[in-house]
């Protein structure tokens, strides 16, 4: 058994540490020490031989001491699957004396290099010596990863998870030490599945921080023109009102492609004609886009309260509170279409219903002509079924009798019939 093996190999190293204490003889000690090391050879090689997913059952199983002398004799390339593999007790352990980042996680350091933005891939702590980042954004970081990387700046990174816990009027807020704290609400826009995503921001030293734990459109779009635009920020309260001004942008996109929706939805509710079917459907896609632009509305709000708390701390310069002043007015127009497209979906929503009355009524119509055509029907059967008619018709033959009462009764019902359907014609508007 795999955990066995690497058990005795950690005793006999414990015991080979434990003799060389009580022998104070110095070849003794040498002897020991070349013993200690060829069990740890003989570890290395072994865990190294076996899949990541045995070693982190081993690895889940061993006490904290033995669990760094094991680590440490495995090969790099293979700690990404194993840190994977073992528990989050397990990793966090692991965390206090590692440096390597999750495989998992996407950390990404942005620094200015003639006026641009130049991405750095942090794969590890040390990966962030040496460089002086404006923007630090973390992607699906564990709580190890954050830590390790808020141990480099001296800060505590948040977990994104915990961001919807918060209250609303809490959300922002400075720290004693100078940090700024914005937990914002970011669009995801994607078909059939939109939704508002949390995002922690972090301002401490002119380097913003900024934790979530998916990929949003709106930081790659802003990497991608940080990239090629040469001045467009200067420091990390730059950056963060250009994500800002990315997220009205983004909403505003979100917002003509519900016009778009909306106008091919429009064709179908006002046609002459439209069955249940596609009255169903038509109600889901309208349904759709209430959706997103509701989260459209919910996301600028949240944008709005970003930007008025950074302008009542007074937290930014000059340039900075013109631009800002500018998101706001561009959030306030985009108010305006949110709400004309409310009131649209209420009309189409209100068509699609009539449409599905409409044709309900139809039914009702066809079951209220049937029942007056056999109206009178049933009277002259009931008349057919009495025993005066047998009286009437005795000397006609049975057969004849009643074939000539069922020509009658379809008589009767065809007479009917073209009188409904001319007070039905005469009551029709003329065009």
């Amino acid at each position: 058994m795999p955990l066995k093996t690497v058990q005795n190999m950690l005793s006999r190293y414990r015991l080979g540490d434990e003799t060389g204490h009580r022998q104070d003889t110095p070849r003794h000690e040498q002897a020991e020490s070349v013993a200690q090391k060829q069990c740890l050879a003989e570890l290395h090689l072994y865990l190294n031989r076996l899949d990541p997913a045995e070693i982190a059952s081993i690895l889940d199983e061993l006490p904290p001491e033995d669990l760094f002398l094991a680590w440490g004799q495995i090969d790099d390339s293979h700690a990404d699957d194993i840190l994977d593999e073992v528990s989050d007790a397990t990793r966090d352990t692991l965390a206090t004396r590692s440096s390597y980042l999750g495989a998992a996680c996407v950390v990404n350091a942005f620094e200015l290099s003639n006026g641009r933005l130049s991405q750095t891939t942090i794969e590890s702590v040390e990966d962030l010596e040496g460089i002086k980042p404006i923007w630090v954004d973390l992607v699906g970081t564990t709580k190890a990863d954050r830590r390790k990387i808020g141990q480099f700046f001296g800060l505590e990174l948040p977990d994104p998870e915990d961001l919807t816990d918060i209250e609303t009027s809490a959300r922002f807020y400075v720290e004693e030490n100078g940090e700024i704290h914005l937990h914002s609400d970011f669009l995801l826009d994607r078909e059939g599945s939109s939704r508002n995503v949390a995002v922690a921001f972090i301002l401490y030293r002119d380097i913003l921080f900024s934790v979530r734990e998916e990929e949003l459109p709106v930081f790659r779009l802003q990497r991608l023109r940080a990239r090629i635009q040469a001045g467009s920020v200067s420091d990390g309260m730059d950056m963060l009102l250009d994500l800002y001004a990315a997220d009205a942008e983004y909403s505003a996109d979100s917002l003509e492609e519900i016009y778009t929706a909306l106008g091919e939805v429009g064709k179908k509710v006002l046609s002459e004609k439209m069955t249940d079917e596609e009255a169903a459907q038509t109600l889901a896609d309208i349904a759709e886009e209430e959706d997103l632009n509701g989260r459209v509305r919910r996301n600028v709000l949240d944008t709005r309260r970003a930007l008025t708390f950074l302008i009542r701390r007074k937290l930014l310069s000059v340039p900075q509170l013109e631009d800002s002043q500018q998101i706001l007015r561009d959030i306030e127009s985009l108010d305006g279409h949110t709400s004309f497209l409310f009131d649209k979906i209420n009309f189409l929503m209100d068509a699609t219903v009539g449409f599905i009355n409409i044709n309900q009524n139809r039914v009702i119509y066809r079951l209220t002509i049937l029942s007056v055509i056999f109206m009178p029907l049933n009277v002259i059967a009931g008349i057919g079924g009495m025993s005066e008619f047998s009286m009437m018709t005795r000397n006609i033959p049975w057969p004849l009798s009643y074939a000539i009462f069922t020509v009658g009764m379809f008589i009767v019902a065809w007479i009917t019939y073209v009188i409904l359907k001319f007070y039905e014609n005469r009551h029709k508007p003329r065009k």
